[in-house]
């Protein structure tokens, strides 16, 4: 590469025989910004943290768990009363549970173990970038990945994908250390990352797997017979890594072990490869929300949104992380034109440099592939895992561009891509209406002025050209700090949330979908339908409109069956209002399933009744639909059980399974609909089930039904409870 004038990425030499720039001789300033950086990414992520309460309350019950019972911390179970997991493996699950078995339960003791994740991708994301980029361009790498909105998000959150992300990030670095060398070591470690990533989330961590196993095979130094053993290694590696916990669980005897939460027939590997793996893809999830197998609108999302090559742009799902993703696509190519001269082998400064566009690049590439044609559940915080692949390919190809900025079709290219950031980030501005209508302008001008001016500011001389890149990087950044501003600012809650203002025809805001409370001190957002099933023709069934825009929501229609398959129970909604001060959900006044999405509000005398007396019985409570039971068991410190799982559509327990537990005096108390004012703070009829979603939705109504026939009921705190210690016959 050649550098026509003083540049902004200082690039040290490289070390002889290798690919890596040299870790000597770094400039003065390169510690001092990392610090800064990474001190600044921690401040991003723990601020407020404690705002949003318990987040996702389904994860928070099995912390609160597993920080009490060792069996429920390895199974990732949803009560200490070890009835049914989560229905994802515990890996993520793990960390929180550590920090609140050695600080207690709390807000930020779950979720900071979820920040220190943010600010440690960070850290590596700057270290793999700067190996073969320079520490400039390590720099503006780690200040886009900690400046992408739903990364903001989600290591503020408590949901599997902060854990995800980090796992993912490290597999890239890991590959690209082994291929600087042929080193095993790196690539067995590559494996291992990529184990742990499954145990946190299944099948997504393999996602990545393809283009990086084929760039090794393809592009190692080293002869072929030695790379494939290589990668038989990795393999093993990430079979270990991932495959004792699964191991373990299969071989224990069902009988002494919790049901595993998601799947129809207690088999982890039936939830890996349906609800959790090909169900994603086709759409087939049986036990899902959606219910399994639902055909789609438009695209063919199903209730999850339209699908298309332009998913990851439209509606919500662009705030939340196309703002520099279109200039990654371009400095990709650009990246890869530049560095394509290089010979195979990745023995040299330019082949590694190739290798990393390759690696960071494909992963970007299938990722994204897969997250625009996926018609099962979709939700826009998944896009976090392309965070790391966006923002490397930022810095990365932003560095390579500044180095060749000399002759015209780098500085052109170079131009171009500020020009089109800016002109991108003026859309997504654009579409919450109301929001910053000055950034949105000053985003845009001060974008086409950088990039109008680069091709001459050298003339201009060191001073100029280093201003006219500082305004063109703050261009390209504004519009998503602004958002990241927006998202730290507000209370998170919920199974369903995203990053940024309400935009039309999105779910946004702070809540989770149907809101509810969250946690101490959070508070419920009234959240939306599937991506992609609202602010369209048609309403709601009988006419009632969303959430307005005194609960931060745009308005919008719902077409009639937009609501996914079990996510409204028979007899519609129950009375009440949607949390975060949203407009009542329907012309009735009727409040979204929060039970489902999100948990109910516990009264103090529900406390009091289910803490009394609680150590004599193995659940001191059941209730329908894991978020509702959840929030009973948060706000008591008790264990309760779940039945049915996350949306009451597992058949577990089953009626002969829950009638022995009554006799044997296990289950002190079983919480059902509540009572107007008490749905009021999330609560569908039944607590919250998931109505006909799955097999076990017909379970949860014989359980039920039998309950109502044979106890009698009482209202505690606007709850109806049933004492399962006194049949009325």
């Amino acid at each position: 590469m050649t550098t026509a004038a003083p540049s902004l990425f200082p690039v040290p030499e490289a070390r002889a025989g290798t690919g890596s720039r040299a870790a000597a001789d770094r400039p003065r300033w390169e510690l001092p910004s990392l610090a800064g950086l990474l001190i600044a990414t921690a401040v991003l992520l723990l601020w407020d943290l404690g705002s949003s309460g318990y987040a996702n309350s389904f994860y928070s019950a099995a912390v609160q768990a597993g920080s009490e019972s060792w069996k429920a911390f390895f199974f990732g179970s949803s009560d200490a009363g070890n009835s049914i997991t989560v229905d994802k493996p515990p890996a993520a699950l793990w960390p929180m549970m550590l920090s609140v078995r050695l600080f207690g339960l709390g807000s930020w003791q779950i979720l900071v173990p979820q920040a220190l994740m943010g600010v440690a991708t960070t850290g590596v994301l700057y270290a793999a970038v700067r190996r073969q980029f320079g520490p400039g361009a390590g720099l503006l790498s780690g200040a886009a990945f900690a400046l992408t909105p739903v990364a903001a998000l989600m290591f503020r959150f408590n949901n599997p994908d902060a854990l995800l992300t980090l796992l993912l990030t490290v597999t890239v670095y890991c590959v690209l250390r082994a291929l600087d060398g042929a080193r095993t070591r790196w690539l067995v470690w590559a494996g291992v990352a990529v184990g742990f990533a499954f145990l946190t989330k299944t099948l997504q961590a393999f996602v990545i797997l393809p283009p990086l196993a084929l760039l090794y095979a393809v592009c190692a130094p080293t002869r072929l017979r030695k790379r494939l053993g290589q990668l038989l290694l990795a393999g093993l590696a990430m079979v270990v890594a991932g495959g004792w916990w699964v191991a373990i669980v299969e071989l224990w005897p069902a009988s002494s072990r919790p049901y595993i939460g998601g799947s129809q027939n207690n088999s982890f590997l039936e939830l890996t490869l349906g609800y959790n793996g090909l169900g994603r893809i086709n759409g087939n999830e049986t036990g899902s929300v959606g219910g399994g197998g639902r055909g789609g609108a438009g695209g063919g999302g199903g209730g999850w949104g339209e699908t298309g090559i332009d998913r990851l742009f439209a509606g919500n799902i662009g705030g939340q992380i196309s703002w520099l993703l279109p200039a990654a696509l371009v400095l990709l190519v650009a990246g890869l034109v530049v560095t394509w001269r290089a010979r195979r082998a990745t023995d040299s400064l330019e082949g590694m440099a190739r290798a990393a566009f390759l690696a960071w690049g494909g992963s970007m590439l299938i990722t994204a592939v897969v997250f625009s044609y996926m018609q099962g559940i979709f939700h826009e915080y998944y896009t976090v895992a392309l965070a790391p692949f966006v923002a490397a390919l930022i810095g990365m190809g932003a560095a390579v561009l500044w180095e060749e900025r000399g002759g015209k079709a780098a500085a052109i290219t170079l131009s171009g891509t500020i020009a089109l950031t800016a002109v991108w980030s003026f859309v997504l501005l654009g579409r919450a209406t109301g929001y910053l209508p000055w950034l949105r302008w000053a985003v845009l001008v001060g974008g086409l002025l950088a990039a109008a001016a680069l091709p001459f500011a050298a003339r201009a001389g060191r001073r100029a050209l280093q201003a006219t890149a500082v305004l063109g990087v703050a261009a390209v950044l504004a519009g998503p700090f602004a958002y990241c501003l927006t998202t730290v600012s507000a209370a998170h809650t919920g199974s369903i949330v995203t990053a940024g203002p309400a935009v039309a025809g999105g779910r946004g805001g702070p809540g989770g979908m149907m809101g509810g409370p969250g946690g101490p001190g959070g508070t419920g957002g009234f959240g939306e339908m599937p991506q992609g099933v609202q602010g369209r023709q048609g309403g709601m069934p009988n006419g009632g409109r969303q959430g307005g825009q005194q609960g931060g929501r745009p308005q919008g229609a719902m077409p009639q069956g937009a609501m996914p398959q079990g996510a409204m129970p028979p007899g519609g909604m129950p009375q009440g209002q949607g949390g975060r001060g949203g407009e009542r959900f329907g012309g009735g006044g009727q409040g979204g399933p929060g039970g489902l999405l999100n948990g109910a509000r516990v009264s103090a005398e529900a406390k009091k009744v289910l803490t009394t007396g609680a150590d004599a019985y193995t659940w001191a409570a059941a209730a329908i639909g894991s978020q509702n039971a959840a929030s009973y068991q948060l706000a008591s410190g008790v264990p309760v059980m779940p039945i049915g799982g996350f949306n009451g559509s597992d058949p577990s327990p089953t009626l002969e399974q829950f009638q022995k537990y009554v006799r044997d005096g296990k289950i002190h108390w079983f919480i059902g609909q509540s009572t107007g004012a008490g749905d009021a703070e999330g609560g569908m009829p039944g607590g919250g089930r998931g109505g006909p979603g799955g097999p076990g939705g017909g379970t949860s109504t014989e359980i039920e039904t039998w309950i109502k026939a044979n106890f009698k009921e009482s209202t505690v705190g606007g709850a109806t409870f049933y004492d399962l210690t006194a049949p009325t016959t």
